[in-house]
């Protein structure tokens, strides 16, 4: 199965790791992932104005080119899987938005063609849970793990129909695939607070402590989640209640390729 794959800022700077655990995790898995030529910053955050057309142009670039090779993108950030899907979502739903691309630049048109999936979608809807399981080196057995979502793989759901917002499932699916017994606590669905956190960053520390409790008090000893920003949030503020990985990183370990990382160097700056 071959998709053009986007790593976003993070993934290439302080998450460098979390690009390395997907590159390796594709090729146990049979996924090509070949990365998008000459990508710039997705713009880390979606204008709410359906006028700003600038600052969704990064994107538009990025999918052109998915459109262009007629490949499904695939992004491993959620905060550039939701500036990808939202600027899709208006691409092709907002004739008024499409003329405005051409205004910026007469060579580019676009009408929201590509497919945009979230790396998790692939092992869900793609590769099959089930089949994920067959191919498990070291099942996690004994392992309680709870499923951090945040806000942005979730919402809004119309456009991104991701899960059920309010009661999804598929990060605990995840988890029971691996091996290790899914746990559900009440706040695994509340924003982490990040987009806030340089104006009120104790009332942020405060709310990522609750969340971290909230996991804890259901029995959890790991929380994951699927977002660099959400990631550097818990590893910082959950006050060593739970510990706190990426969704890749137990991945990798349940695949047994998580032995050719060196999880000592410099490209695991997110977890420092």
């Amino acid at each position: 199965m071959e998709f053009l794959y986007y790593p976003g800022c993070t993934l290439s700077t302080t998450a460098k790791m979390l690009d390395k655990q997907a590159r390796s995790i594709a090729a146990a898995l049979d996924l090509s992932l070949e990365e998008i030529a000459h990508w710039q910053c997705c713009g880390a955050s979606f204008p709410l104005d359906a006028d700003e057309i600038a600052p969704k142009l990064a994107a538009i670039r990025v999918l052109v080119q998915a459109r262009d090779k007629n490949k499904p993108l695939v992004t491993l950030c959620a905060a550039c899987h939701h500036v990808m899907k939202q600027v899709n979502h208006q691409a092709k739903n907002d004739a008024d938005f499409r003329a405005s691309i051409t205004l910026y630049d007469k060579d580019l048109t676009y009408a929201g063609e590509t497919t945009v999936l979230h790396f998790m979608e692939v092992l869900r809807d793609y590769v099959g849970f089930d089949a994920l399981r067959d191919k498990l080196e070291y099942p996690l057995k004994g392992r309680r793990i709870g499923a951090y979502y945040g806000c942005l793989l979730l919402r809004p759901s119309d456009v991104m129909q991701f899960d059920d917002a309010e009661n999804p499932q598929v990060f605990e699916d995840f988890i029971r695939a691996l091996g290790a017994t899914a746990v559900t606590y009440p706040m695994r669905n509340e924003c982490c607070g990040r987009y806030r956190s340089l104006e009120d960053a104790l009332g942020c520390a405060n709310l990522v402590e609750r969340i971290a409790k909230s996991a804890a008090d259901r029995g959890a000893e790991t929380l994951i989640t699927a977002c660099p920003l959400c990631l550097y949030q818990l590893v910082e503020h959950s006050g060593g209640q739970v510990d706190v990985c990426y969704f890749t990183e137990i991945l990798a370990e349940a695949l047994g390729v998580d032995d050719e990382f060196d999880y000592d160097d410099d490209d695991n700056e997110a977890n420092d």
